[in-house]
């Protein structure tokens, strides 16, 4: 059975011709939504997965009506795959499940997406290291200034307990602990 998908990303822009190109595939069945492609949870998407059926096709105008990313893509590719399920776009005619030669795109496309993955994390790890020579600090900057830190330690030095203390400079006693460790 061809089961067509069709989505815009805004309330106000129009399905029709989609949904006519959908039609004219011999679509049996069309879920259609307005939500933007950015969005992982889209309520008809899931749903129309929800009712695959083995031997079943997913049919969509152009590719980035069903997902914006590679990554996306290829989660979705591999949800149908596991139903036994299959993909076409009528725009991009390389992009077709049910052949061997949309298969292999495909493959070849999941390998490039993983490639770009690592070679995105080999970046930003080198990129934080640099980052952290130069003496940039990560996270939430520090709840007690020097300043601070330093009269916390006199008081404490004086003898007020660290409760005290961070009451005194109004954070968490658990705040002030960590900052003197």
């Amino acid at each position: 059975m061809l089961i067509g998908y069709a989505r815009v990303s805004t309330e106000d822009q129009d399905l029709t011709l989609q949904r006519a190109a959908l039609r004219a595939a011999s679509c049996t069945r069309i879920f259609e939504e307005k939500i933007s492609g950015a969005y992982r949870n889209r309520p008809e998407l899931i749903r129309m997965v929800d009712q695959l059926r083995p031997g079943d096709v997913v049919v969509v105008s152009r590719l980035d009506r069903l997902a914006r990313s590679t990554r996306d893509l290829l989660d979705i590719a591999e949800q149908l795959k596991t139903i036994e399920a299959g993909l076409r776009s009528l725009h991009e005619p390389w992009a077709d499940t049910t052949s061997p030669a949309g298969r292999m795109v495909l493959t070849v496309f999941a390998g490039i997406a993983e490639f770009e993955r690592e070679l995105i994390h080999e970046r930003t790890s080198s990129g934080r290291k640099a980052a952290k020579i130069r003496g940039v600090r990560f996270g939430r900057p520090p709840k007690l200034t020097d300043d601070q830190l330093a009269l916390a330690k006199r008081l404490i030095g004086e003898g007020n307990s660290a409760r005290e203390t961070a009451k005194i400079l109004n954070v968490h006693a658990s705040t002030l602990y960590r900052a003197l460790a």
